[in-house]
């Protein structure tokens, strides 16, 4: 350990400007039931992106400060600052989940256990050089595990696990996934098949149809074609899929969903009923990929429900036996099923150009960024 420990943090200030910057912050002291982590791993996830630019327009995104101390403003729209009024002058760390070496440890025994291990970590705050947690947020990894194959231990992977466990909860037998090429949706491809769970993909690229074909997915439609609608209606009648889980949000996939459930659910019906079937659909939207209105266009009864589905809600329901069970699924598995590929990887510096930011806030699958905060 050094005395220098340095973190990234976005703030909103009173004038509606938004700051991303490079702080220098003290050296922590674990206390008793803590351990102090050398993050060495970071992943670029959406939902750290949804802390880092807030509500700003990055189009008015400005560079200043140096190379080794750079620095970003933007401004945010005026009709967004009421709903950020807890945010304004605070500085806010960056960074929901990494990996690296426990370089010190409290007091306790389940701390001390842990020091020189590689761990994962979640909890915010993880775009910095040095990151004191309690245990309880920590995963540790199989030895030879490197910090970059465990950086994404928790987002993703829980993420699809608390798909599959939902699934299961509330007594469904199939899922449909949305935006299915991405990292997220490729873990849960796996998951999926190495469980035997029936699983329909859609896609909007025909490259990312034989992506998830080539993984062994049996079930793919693609919502660029204009048999879309019958596609996913067939793959439906074919799982009896009966939940989904949407990453875009915006537009009219989800009523397109629930539509062709409906329509696989009443396929054999012949006397009409003007409340439809009494099947009950579900979909979940846990992204904002597309950040217009939701559009519905009602053919789907009244048997339905849409959601948001965040992730530490969702593992509230599970209960802890799941959960854990859950954790160490990912730790055995986080080379295979739950692995993540990085095709970029910039240092706390490097995140904070122009040039990075424009890359990785498009969120464009298939290609996934790396922090290295000891760069």
């Amino acid at each position: 350990m050094t005395d220098k420990n340095i973190q990234l943090t976005s703030t909103i200030s009173e004038d509606n400007t938004l700051t991303l910057a490079l702080q220098n912050i003290d050296m922590p002291q674990p206390s008793a039931d803590e351990v102090v982590i050398r993050i060495e791993a970071a992943p670029l996830n959406p939902s750290d992106l949804a802390v880092m630019f807030s509500a700003a327009d990055m189009s008015t995104a400005m560079q200043s400060g140096t190379g080794q101390s750079p620095a970003i403003t933007a401004n945010v729209p005026a009709q967004f600052m009421p709903a950020l009024k807890t945010r304004v002058n605070q500085a806010t760390p960056v960074g929901n989940e990494g990996a690296g070496t426990v370089v010190a440890a409290g007091s306790s025994p389940a701390a001390q256990a842990l020091m020189g291990k590689m761990v994962a970590v979640i909890g915010g705050g993880t775009y910095r050089q040095y990151h004191c947690v309690n245990v309880q947020s920590c995963l540790e990894l199989k030895e030879g595990t490197t910090a970059k194959q465990g950086a994404s231990s928790f987002v993703n992977p829980l993420t699809a696990l608390a798909m599959v466990e939902t699934m299961r909860a509330e007594g469904h037998k199939a899922i449909i996934h949305a935006a299915a090429a991405s990292s997220l949706g490729q873990m849960l491809n796996r998951i999926c098949i190495a469980d035997g769970i029936d699983l329909v993909n859609i896609v909007r690229k025909t490259e990312q149809e034989t992506l998830l074909r080539n993984m062994g997915a049996k079930y793919v439609v693609n919502s660029s074609s204009e048999s879309f609608i019958e596609d996913l209606t067939a793959a439906i009648i074919a799982t009896g899929a009966t939940i989904a889980f949407d990453p875009i949000g915006g537009g009219q996939l989800t009523s397109d969903i629930l539509n062709c459930m409906e329509a696989a659910i009443t396929r054999d019906v012949e006397e009409y009923n003007v409340y439809g079937s009494d099947t009950f659909k579900q979909v979940y939207i846990y992204g904002a990929l597309d950040r217009g209105p939701i559009t519905l266009n009602r053919n789907f009864g009244f048997a339905w429900g849409v959601n948001g589905f965040l992730l530490f809600n969702a593992l509230g329901k599970l209960g802890t036996n799941t959960v854990v069970a859950m954790r160490k699924r990912i730790a055995d598995e986080i080379t295979t099923t739950f692995a993540s590929n990085y095709t970029h990887e910039v240092s706390l510096s490097e995140a904070l150009q122009l040039a990075s930011i424009a890359a990785y806030s498009k969120q464009a699958t298939g290609e996934k960024y790396l922090i290295t905060p000891q760069s």
